[in-house]
């Protein structure tokens, strides 16, 4: 780790954070093509590479989403009857999540985040055109839903918000409140699938030094230092925005990050 490697992961914690609180992602859909392409420098080896992203990045969302989600909560941007809900399946999904990522050759796992990424973004420019919404599944559909949303966040080392905010959006919870939302529940995921990601990790050969299972501690330090910090500075800006704004902001960036990783 040198100097520069420092101050970057310390400037993409700074932006991680304040999307993160903008649009309820987690940081996920940032740090994971963005340590794709600085953990090599590390001297990481190039077949262990996105599954340090991965886990990682769900380390720094355990942070990034906790600390997200307090400034939701105080500005009343949380629906915690439907954060109850979701809670059993999410975290099965987590653990799940992080048993199929083990098995999938890291230059595989980069494809497989751009399709889901990808898919995201579709999902959510048709949401931009729906008018009526759906209510809320009973709770086993609710369930359901949470651990196809933990194994597929997880997969994609997201924490859950790009998949947690179209889908309670679409099931009538407004867009400020789905964001919130998907703030508390993408730290539990992240920390099911962080857990899961360790587990694997310590049977894995050619770890680096400070690093646990997955974990690639000093990223995490530098990202969650900063990143924890912005995240007020996002959560203000998503009070303030028209919701068919930030539906459009989300979509956006989702296509851009699809589009780097195919190509990486």
């Amino acid at each position: 780790m040198t100097i520069e490697l420092v101050a970057l992961l310390l400037a993409l914690g700074a932006v991680v954070g304040v999307l993160a609180g903008l649009l309820g992602i987690g940081g996920g859909l940032q740090v994971v093509p963005a340590l794709v392409f600085i953990l090599p420098m590390t001297g990481i080896a190039p077949e262990l590479v996105m599954h340090f992203a991965l886990a990682t990045s769900l380390a720094t969302i355990i942070l990034t989403s906790g600390s997200s989600a307090i400034n939701h909560i105080k500005l009343g941007n949380v629906d915690l009857f439907v954060v109850k809900w979701l809670i059993p399946g999410v975290i099965i999904g987590g653990f799940l999540g992080s048993f199929i990522a083990d098995l999938i050759p890291s230059q595989y796992l980069t494809k497989v985040f751009a399709v889901i990424v990808l898919l995201l973004a579709l999902q959510m420019f048709s949401s931009i055109l729906i008018v009526t919404a759906r209510s809320m599944p009973n709770r086993f559909f609710t369930a359901v839903s949470g651990i196809i949303i933990g194994s597929l966040a997880t997969l994609a080392g997201i924490g859950g918000g790009a998949l947690t905010v179209p889908f309670l959006n679409r099931h009538g919870i407004e867009i400020r409140k789905a964001i919130g939302t998907s703030a508390v529940c993408g730290g539990i995921i992240a920390l099911s699938g962080m857990l899961g990601f360790i587990w694997h990790g310590t049977h894995a050969d050619n770890l680096p030094p400070y690093s646990i299972g997955y974990v690639y501690l000093p990223a995490l330090l530098c990202i969650s230092g900063t990143s924890i910090f912005t995240t007020k500075y996002g959560a203000r800006l998503a009070s303030y925005l028209p919701s068919h704004i930030l539906k459009r902001i989300f979509a956006l960036f989702l296509v851009l990050i699809s589009i780097t990783m195919f190509l990486h």
